[in-house]
């Protein structure tokens, strides 16, 4: 009886590392965004906590899994507040605990011409009914599909604007410098 109440635990099973990229030996960094961490779900796929490349005070962070399809940027009702890195890291943790995918190959980068229709029809999505101002944070759960850096994405959209006036409208501000990108509505019929 006492035996069975002290009884071996089986060892800890390590996770596997990263598979290196053949060209540059090392783990899979994407384009455009910056990780910040990686957890292992129950099967060994990858759960990310990244952040956009031009997040310079690292505050808003996405969770990603490469094995579902499990991606979030934001609390929960009422407040949609992005994740800092303390709450990203405790989402992650919590789907990584709870998630039994199977690892998924790496997403392929597709190209420009791909990811330049993907902007517009992001756009078009937004002129569905008055002026919107698109927010690039919107795209941040994207990053890692779309693997461009936020320079390439404002110079699509900036050219975008230069093409098509009447979809795309820019504001720079006068006394910071900070671009604002407005999708205009529709003509109405």
């Amino acid at each position: 009886m006492a035996l069975t109440l002290f009884a071996r635990r089986p060892e800890p099973v390590e996770a596997p590392a990263p598979d290196p990229w053949p060209e540059i030996g090392e783990t899979w960094k994407p384009e455009g965004v910056t990780i910040a961490q990686r957890y292992y779900n129950q099967a060994h796929a990858v759960v990310l906590v990244y952040t956009p490349d031009d997040d310079k005070t690292g505050h808003c962070y996405t969770v990603a899994c490469l094995g579902c399809h499990f991606a979030s940027a934001y609390g929960g009702k009422p407040t949609y507040t992005p994740y800092g890195l303390a709450q990203a890291a405790t989402v992650a943790n919590e789907h990584a605990t709870t998630c039994r995918a199977l690892p998924r190959t790496l997403p392929a980068r597709p190209d420009d011409d791909t990811v330049r229709e993907q902007l517009h029809a992001w756009v078009n999505d937004n002129r569905r009914y008055a002026t919107n101002q698109l927010w690039l944070s919107s795209l941040d759960l994207r990053r890692l599909t779309m693997q461009r850096t936020t320079a390439w994405i404002e110079n699509v959209l900036q050219q975008l604007a230069a093409d098509q006036p009447d979809v795309l409208r820019i504001e720079r501000s006068s006394h910071s410098g900070y671009v604002s990108y407005y999708a205009r509505s529709k003509p109405k019929n």
